[in-house]
């Protein structure tokens, strides 16, 4: 069913149902029982029109959801595409920030033992030469 057409149809629903309350006050007006109302045949038209208005609003809103489904299921898609192709691209992103960091953390502890070293082998230097100094001003 068109779904633009869902303005109309709730439209003429709303008109017939106003058209079979008048015939029905009308009926009862007359002093008609619910027996004779139900065989009267234009109430048992209108009572058909509002059927079929239900019964295209239902297909109308059946076909909206399904609508929906779809641009729903699209956009999930094209998002799944959409990561799976930056996925690599980060992974390798990742993957290289890591290396860099692991190539600077190893840097890092190479020089930290070896300034030690340089420290320590300094200070034992200026130990000797401090010795030394003192010696020969002793003799």
């Amino acid at each position: 069913m068109n779904l633009r057409a869902r303005i109309y149809v709730e439209n003429q629903k709303k008109s017939v149902q106003a058209k079979l309350d008048a015939h029905l006050a009308s009926l009862k007006e007359k002093g008609l029982d619910t027996e004779a109302i139900s065989r009267d045949a234009t109430h048992r038209k209108l009572k058909a029109m509002i059927r079929k208005a239900i019964f295209r609003l239902a297909s109308i809103a059946a076909q909206e959801k399904l609508n929906q489904e779809r641009i729903k299921a699209k956009a999930d898609k094209l998002a799944a595409e959409k990561t799976a192709a930056e996925g690599p691209k980060e992974e390798k992103k990742v993957a290289e920030e890591k290396g860099k960091k692991e190539k600077k953390q190893k840097k890092e502890k190479k020089e930290k033992p070896a300034k030690a070293e340089k420290q320590a082998k300094g200070e034992a230097k200026k130990a000797k030469e401090e010795k030394k100094a003192e010696k020969p001003e002793e003799q």
